[in-house]
């Protein structure tokens, strides 16, 4: 059950399939074609300043972690790399095969197991420090905060560990629906609380103290008739800007909350599975069909919307420099004029798809492909 739609990540927790094609981007269908990619003049450029390899994320999603101008990378059959402004400083195996990762601060790198185990190694060296066992598969990179590990499990349970040891300090957990989506995406942490969406549309706050709630925001409440249409779980990690933080649902909509105290500042209707960004002044989120939206962060009106990446599966986007770069299912990373949606730039990388969202690295980003290519990025 867990393999029938798990190229994407999100699977949703049903047996039978079939009926589920639609949200599998790698399934054939009869369905809208993706859009072909059409020239135009770019008005920046993009190059890869550098690249290296890990090997593939087979059925599972794995995003690099970045900590200052340090790269972690993981792989399916258990590789772990750390690469230090483009050059190999350390390659080893984890033992066993991989499923969840990666998180990183200057100490250690965190990786986890289909089988729930979560491995911790030393940033210096790749040795192991310590090993813990979560309640499920770890589908999402832990979380490092403030001498803690943050991992959430495929049951969606969240779980803090003591980083020095592994011992678990807490754990948080809620009722499920019967079918829900699976979840590659980490929370965030923000001073003493940390944040993660649930199926039904929740946002929820949890203090990082002893893993209590301290408020609930709903995002976007379940809908239709059947069990399939009632889907509305955040499947993407929220995203914060002072004193608000958004979030947006699958077959839901982009809601934002006050930080503090979870009240609703603004919502709007947008389905999305992938997630958003946020700058100063815009909120960007990429729909279920691949259009990449602006909306004003005071009060969520439309600014721009680009659809010419239709069904092109893409990801997150990511703001940098003035472009809201995205990137696709045949690895294609699109750069975005950030005040009109305009086409700027395109770069091409190994041609397989690109899953994770990208990664801040420096004034570029950071991008893992299926096949496992890591590619530092550079567009101005």
């Amino acid at each position: 059950m867990h393999k029938c739609l798990a190229a994407i990540g999100l699977v949703l927790a049903l047996a039978g399939c079939s009926t589920l094609e639609s949200l599998n981007p790698f399934a054939k269908s009869s369905g809208p074609k993706m859009a072909e990619l059409m020239p135009f003049k770019a008005s920046a450029e993009a190059r890869v300043v550098w690249r290296e390899s890990v090997g593939k994320s087979d059925v599972y999603v794995f995003a690099p972690a970045v900590v200052g101008s340090v790269v972690y990378a993981a792989s399916r059959d258990g590789n772990l790399i750390r690469v230090n402004e483009g050059k190999l400083a350390w390659k080893i195996s984890a033992g066993q095969p991989l499923s969840g990762g990666v998180g990183a601060d200057q100490r250690m790198v965190v990786v986890g197991s289909p089988k729930g185990e979560l491995l911790a190694f030393a940033s210096a060296d790749g040795k192991l420090l310590w090993k813990a066992r979560a309640t499920s598969e770890i589908l999402s990179p832990p979380v490092l905060a403030d001498g803690l590990v943050i991992v959430r499990s495929g049951d969606n349970r969240l779980a803090a560990y003591d980083a020095q040891d592994g011992k678990r300090k807490w754990i948080y957990q809620r009722p499920t629906p019967a079918l829900s989506l699976r979840v590659t995406a980490p929370p965030i942490i923000d001073g003493k609380l940390v944040f993660a969406g649930f199926p039904g549309g929740k946002l929820i706050a949890v203090s990082t103290a002893n893993g209590a709630a301290m408020w609930e925001g709903t995002v976007a409440l379940p809908k239709g008739s059947t069990e399939l249409e009632r889907v509305a779980d955040i499947t993407s990690a929220p995203v914060v800007s002072g004193q608000m933080i958004c979030a947006v649902a699958f077959q839901g909509r982009v809601a934002c909350f006050d930080l503090g105290n979870g009240n609703l500042v603004w919502a709007r209707d947008v389905s999305s599975a992938v997630g958003l960004a946020i700058d100063n002044r815009y909120l960007y989120v990429t729909d279920d069909k691949s259009s990449v939206h602006a909306l004003d962060m005071a009060s969520g009106a439309s600014i721009w919307k680009q659809d010419k990446l239709f069904h092109r599966r893409l990801t997150a986007p990511l703001p940098r420099r003035g472009l809201i770069a995205v990137a696709d299912v045949q690895g294609v990373v699109h750069f975005l004029s950030r005040e009109d949606g305009s086409f700027a730039g395109r770069l091409s990388t190994d041609g397989s798809p690109v899953v994770a969202p990208p990664q801040v690295l420096g004034t570029g980003l950071l991008i893992q492909t299926s096949n496992g290519g890591i590619y530092a990025i550079e567009a101005e």
